[in-house]
Order: C-alpha cells, then structure tokens, then sequence
C-alpha cells in the first residue's frame, strides 16, 4: 500500500459515516439503496467474529430475497476487508444465489484500491451468476485520450497561460492562505502546485486517476520543493475523502469530460466543510475565435463540440455551470469568465496548445468516429488558421474560459 493509500485509510477510518446499522470494524458503513438494487459496503470491514456483521447479513440476506434480475454489491470504497468478513460476505453471497434462482449478482470494484479486483474475481467461484466489474475500465469516454502521458507538455502550457487569470480570480472566489484545498482531477499537479506556492495552504490533497500524471506531478513537485501537496490515486465520482474536510475544492477543465458530471459536483460538494467553497472551471468551446480566417475557425470550433458529445462528453458546459452547482445545493454562487489570447505572453504557446488540441481532435477523435476525408481536411483548417491568427503580427486569437464557485450551506 502506498503513503497515500494509507493516508486515506487513516482519514477514512476517523471519519466514516454509518449509514444503516452497526458496523464491523472501525469505520465500516453499509446501506442498500433499493431504488438501483445497490447493496453498497464502505470503509474498513475486520471484524474479530460474524456475529459482529450480524446487522449487515440480515440486510443483505432481506434485499437478495425478494429481488428479481441483478442485484449490485458496491465495494467501491471498501478500503479493507479481513479473512472474516470475506468468508461472510462469501457466504452471504452463495446462499443468495442458492435461495432464489432468478438472481444474479454483480460486484463492482475499482482501480483506485489496488487489491479490490483482484480479491472479489475469487467470489464468482461460489455461484454461477456472480460477475466483477472493474468499473473504472471505461471510467469515462474520453479516459483513453486524456489520460494519455504523451499530452503532458501541452497541459503544462494551457496551465501557465490560465494561471495568469486564475492567481487574481481565485480570491474573489473565496480563497484565502491557510486554507485546507482539495484539487479534484488534477491532471498533471501544475495548478495544486501553484496554489501551494501562491496562496500558503494549510493543506493541499490532489486527486486524480490517471496513474501516469500522478507520477509526473510528484516528481515535478519534488524538483520545484513543493512539499505541502499530497497526490493521490482516486475516482472523482467516488472519492475515498471525508464529509466537510475541505475549505476550498477545485474541480478544473474537467467536468466537461465526464457523461455525468452531476455526480463529481456531489462528491466536491460532500468533502467541502459547510461555509466553504466549491469552484470549478469549464470551457465553451465553440466560443474559440481568432482574426484573420474568422469563419474558418468559427466552423471547427463548433465541429469540436459536436465531436465531443458524440463521445458523450461536452466541451460546452461553461456557461451552464451556475444551473449545475444549484443543482447541487450550493449557494452564493459566483461566476465570470475570462479569454486567454496570443497576446497573454507568448503566441507560440497559444499555437503550440492549438497545435495539441488538432493532434487529439483531428487525428484521433475524428478520425475514430470515422468522419470522412473531405471532412477532416476541413476541420483540420480551422485549427491550422486559429494557429495561423495566433502568430499573425496584426492577428487576434482567444480561448475563452467560465470559472464558478458556490458555498456549501451552513
């Protein structure tokens, strides 16, 4: 186990909620949830006998008696279980399947706990209909693309042509030193690392899933001396954080990735302590312009969000952040935008990001949906002519951006 594996066992077994019943062992939760027929365990299940998951089994053994079709056991944030709760859940398990014929039972797992998998394939032994699904195995429709370590340096590049924006719109968005920050989808660790060095955290906690970007930020934190990060492996639809830990939770140019975003807005809202504040941040991208070849631009632009949503993703989301976070409940909500342009600092760096953005959308994401010749010669203009404004010495060329932010009630 890593440190920050054990990190967030130790936190989680502090804090763990007890939805229903007793637990087993320190922190452990369960609760059924009838309406997905979800038999959901949580936390740290080692109990020294059975008679301590006494509770558990008599809702487990109810809910799988009078269910029809599939039945889900949730093991997503069950950080640990011991020999004995495994017999019992085993148990639980075979006579279920023994006892009512027209059940079938899926387990599902994550990579986000190493061992879960690996330990659960040994259950579909003790009944025919038993199935594990590593769900995170097509966490979301864009993972393959984005999670790919190759779009490092670009996303380096887009971190420090928004910082320039960010590092004055963040404490109008309620960020003050000394704050505990948890940073939700941190990609590469640039934007976790900066607040840390900027804005004098207590405490800066970073997650995301991609095990290579993880990597990338430490070592690039280890050779910048930011210590007062911690990165760590995790699911942002089911983070394996605490209620009310964070003061501030950042959430960036990451919503719009995932097909149901509702559902990370309800874990940043759940780790953020009442009085403090969600913000993320999103695009529109078919808002992207630049002068000269206007139209041009405009056009493939347009095409890009299009493109997205076939994939089940929408690059759009920023103007409909406000409707999502009072959705969530949040309150005070706030929210601006902000172009970055050629003229930021660099124009090669708003050219090399352009340059980036045509290699995935073009060259892969097109490609893959299996858009014609005359198609893609077309879209990979509008990129070609956005690059082309960007270093024209009279030329104009932005990418705008819509950051929000709400308080969770006290």
């Amino acid at each position: 186990m890593t440190e920050p594996e054990k990190t967030i066992r130790r936190r989680h077994e502090q804090t763990a909620a007890r939805p229903s019943g007793q637990g087993a062992g320190r922190g452990f939760a369960f609760h059924y949830d009838e309406n997905n027929q979800e038999f959901v365990l949580a936390g740290v299940m080692t109990p020294q006998d059975t008679a301590a998951l006494a509770p558990m089994s008599e809702a487990f053994g109810a809910a799988a008696a009078r269910l029809r079709g599939t039945m889900f056991l949730n093991v997503k944030k069950l950080l640990r279980v011991n020999v004995c709760g495994f017999r019992e859940l085993s148990r639980l398990i075979s006579i279920a399947c023994e006892n009512n014929p027209e059940l079938a039972i899926r387990i599902i797992t994550t990579s986000v706990i190493a061992w879960s998998s690996r330990r659960f394939e040994r259950l579909k032994s003790v009944a025919p209909r038993v199935e594990v699904e590593q769900y995170d195995d097509a966490f979301y429709p864009g993972q393959g693309v984005l999670e790919d370590t190759s779009f490092v340096p670009i996303l380096r590049t887009q971190t420090k042509m928004t910082w320039r924006h960010e590092r004055d719109i963040l404490p109008r968005h309620g960020l003050k030193p000394k704050m505990r920050i948890a940073d939700i989808c941190c990609g590469i660790g640039d934007f976790a690392a900066l607040v840390a060095r900027t804005f004098d955290p207590a405490e800066v906690v970073a997650v995301d899933h991609a095990q290579g970007s993880l990597a990338y930020a430490r070592k690039v934190a280890a050779e910048l001396g930011v210590r007062r990060v911690e990165y760590v492996h995790g699911d942002a639809a089911s983070l394996l954080l605490e209620d009310d830990r964070f003061d501030f939770v950042t959430c960036r140019h990451s919503l719009q990735v995932f097909d149901r975003p509702e559902l990370i807005l309800k874990e940043l809202f759940r780790i953020c302590r009442p009085g403090g504040r969600v913000y993320i941040s999103n695009e529109k991208n078919s808002h992207c312009l630049g002068e000269p070849r206007a139209d041009s631009i405009q056009w493939s632009y347009t095409e890009v969000a299009r493109l997205w949503e076939h994939f089940g993703m929408d690059i759009e989301l920023g103007p409909k952040s406000r409707r999502l976070m009072m959705d969530t409940g949040l309150e005070d909500i706030r929210m601006e935008s902000f172009m970055v342009t050629n003229l930021d600092g660099d124009p090669q760096d708003f050219a090399d990001v352009v340059a980036a953005w045509e290699s995935v959308y073009v060259d892969r994401m097109a490609v893959e949906r299996g858009d014609s010749e005359e198609f893609i010669a077309r879209f990979r203009k509008g990129f070609h002519d956005h690059i082309s404004a960007a270093l024209h010495p009279k030329g104009y060329a932005g990418w705008p951006i819509w950051v929000a932010s709400g308080q969770k009630p006290l």
